[in-house]
């Protein structure tokens, strides 16, 4: 088996609680950098939900390769299997929370839940952020609240620590529809199809590369599924399945023990130098180009 270069980590490597169940950390995120090893600012994956909360500090954070400067009042939300790291000029302040899929599966009826907010879409540019008052002193209120019951309470509080996070989210949702007024009717349905197609490319984008299959699949035409794309994402539909090939391409590419050949495989091209023009022309840059930027020797 290839040896991961990139790490991956638990919440139960990185929480100070060395009684936790595993599914859920809350920490001030100044603490949380001063416990965590070095490696942390190098990049690396997490097997569960991670949001970072910013009430202060320079420098900046990398979500699935695009880097975004560090604001106060930034909040950012990351799914499973996306790569970050961070870049601090000055110490940060804050709030880190961390919570397995499995902390809400069971608290909640619906499994696509989550689905309905715009920053778990795994698209890195949804992921971040900028609050405004009086949203981020709702925000910090229930951070405070969520940390109070962690340190004093937790296992006996783990419902009202589910409730505050679903709060949070809430909050922050609300926030990003009211600073974004007059969106046309039917925005929502609208949202939920693009939401399915999205879930679908993550099931099927190692083989279905073409529109019409997935428009098949969700029982509406590619005109219509190009026309959502555009209106919501302002890409047609094939660009977003191509997107996430390459942001995946580029995952593997910070496996060191896989090469080229194996990557072109992996994502189902039909041979090694197909795949090399593939992310040149959409990257600027060859695989091993890209590679060394990020994989440390």
């Amino acid at each position: 088996m290839a040896k991961e270069k990139i790490p991956v980590y638990k919440i139960a490597n990185l929480t100070a609680r060395p009684l936790d169940p595993g599914d859920f950390m809350i920490e001030e995120f100044g603490n949380y950098l001063d416990r965590q090893s070095p490696h942390l600012h190098s990049p690396h994956r997490h097997v569960f939900y991670h949001l970072v909360c910013f009430k202060g500090g320079t420098g900046s954070h990398s979500i699935d390769f695009r880097r975004f400067p560090v604001e106060e009042g930034q909040i950012y939300f990351m799914t499973p299997g996306q790569v970050h790291s961070w870049s601090f000029d000055s110490q940060p302040e804050g709030y880190v929370v961390n919570f397995s899929e499995n902390f809400l599966r069971n608290f909640l009826l619906s499994p696509t839940y989550l689905d309905r907010f715009s920053f778990f879409s795994g698209n890195s540019q949804d992921s971040v952020v900028q609050m405004v008052s009086p949203v981020k002193e709702r925000v910090y209120s229930v951070l405070d609240s969520m940390l109070e019951h962690y340190r004093n309470h937790a296992e006996k509080d783990a419902d009202l620590l589910r409730t505050l996070l679903l709060q949070l989210f809430l909050t922050v949702q609300n926030g990003i529809e009211t600073s974004r007024p007059g969106s046309p009717a039917g925005v929502s349905q609208k949202q939920q199809l693009l939401n399915g197609f999205k879930r679908l490319i993550e099931q099927h984008y190692r083989t279905l590369r073409r529109p019409s299959e997935y428009a098949e699949l969700l029982f509406i035409t590619p005109n219509h599924l190009n026309a959502v794309c555009q209106e919501l994402v302002g890409r047609p539909a094939g660009e977003v399945i191509r997107d996430r090939v390459l942001l995946e391409a580029k995952r593997l590419l910070t496996n060191a023990g896989m090469t080229a050949t194996e990557i072109a495989y992996e994502l189902n091209f039909q041979d090694n130098s197909y795949f090399n023009r593939f992310f040149k022309k959409y990257e600027g840059v060859t695989p091993d180009e890209f590679r060394k930027k990020y994989v440390v020797k």
